[in-house]
């Protein structure tokens, strides 16, 4: 009979069961059983014991990994214990920011058949997603003096309407947050959730409100703004946006091809433009609708 080996997956602990195995498939196991034992549910029976004890093995090199996980899935069923996370790693510095991203709740603007409270972007169909937790952290952190009381926001992208409903909480019932996507499916989709969430008073009182347009050229209806997000790529900032950002006023929009650099831009009271890089990042790009749905 061939002599088995029990391989591991990649760093898997030499661990004492390992070596007994070795030795035990090693040692000639078919002098274990008599010779009436047919050979081919030996192998079979082999296989098994092999597949048993790699699990094991596996099982027990994860186990701290594997308990670190499971407590932070347990932590991550509420949006509080989300924001609770982003805080203790750093992202939420603010307690301004972190209020309201415990007003509203995650949960309400991803789809069902996915985890809301997971720090990743989520798909939510037509070639779009709303970006992970860590993201919206970081922007609203970015923008949050420029989204103080009696302010006016723009949300370019606005998607599942989470961040437009952010800036709208923000903002107030004086101030005025418009998000516009120009899929009409996700607009219609986008109010059902807010009108679901913390912000429904402002969608009704009309200082939230949500469009279908092309993000490319803004929504001078509202212009100028104090603040401009920018949730998709562009290849250059566009004009149309740059034209109305309120001197003094601030966006932040991801800039480039394949991978972009997440800008944060500021209008001076002069007219003048000052733009830095803020971090390396990844989005779907500033496109028409028609180029979106093609890719969906």
């Amino acid at each position: 009979m061939p002599t088995l080996r029990l391989s591991l997956p990649l760093s898997a602990p030499r661990t004492s069961l390992l070596h007994s195995s070795r030795r035990f498939f090693s040692a000639g196991f078919s002098r274990l059983f008599p010779s009436c034992y047919p050979r081919e549910k030996l192998q079979r029976d082999c296989r098994r014991v092999q597949l048993f004890l790699k699990t094991e093995v596996l099982l027990r090199s994860l186990s701290p990994r594997l308990r670190l996980f499971s407590r932070f899935y347990t932590r991550m069923d509420k949006n509080k214990a989300m924001v609770e996370y982003l805080q203790r790693y750093g992202v939420l510095r603010s307690d301004r920011v972190a209020e309201v991203m415990e007003m509203i709740d995650r949960a309400l603007f991803v789809p069902k058949e996915n985890p809301p409270y997971l720090d990743s972007p989520m798909p939510i169909g037509y070639n779009a997603t709303i970006s992970a937790p860590h993201m919206h952290a970081l922007c609203l952190e970015l923008l949050k003096d420029h989204l103080q009381p009696g302010m006016r926001a723009l949300d370019v992208g606005s998607g599942s309407g989470y961040l437009t409903a952010c800036f709208a909480m923000m903002v107030g019932p004086e101030g005025r947050a418009v998000g516009i996507e120009h899929i009409p499916e996700l607009v219609a989709a986008s109010i059902e959730n807010v009108k679901r969430s913390a912000a429904t008073p402002l969608l009704e009182k009309g200082s939230l409100s949500l469009h279908v347009a092309d993000g490319r050229y803004g929504w001078p209806e509202a212009a100028p703004y104090d603040t401009i997000h920018v949730g998709a790529a562009a290849p250059e900032i566009p004009k149309a946006l740059l034209d109305q950002l309120k001197p003094g006023g601030r966006m932040v929009i991801p800039v480039g091809d394949l991978f972009q650099d997440l800008q944060v831009v500021d209008k001076k009271l002069d007219g003048s433009i000052i733009s830095r890089n803020e971090t390396g990042v990844r989005y779907v790009p500033l496109t028409s609708r028609s180029a979106q749905l093609q890719n969906s």
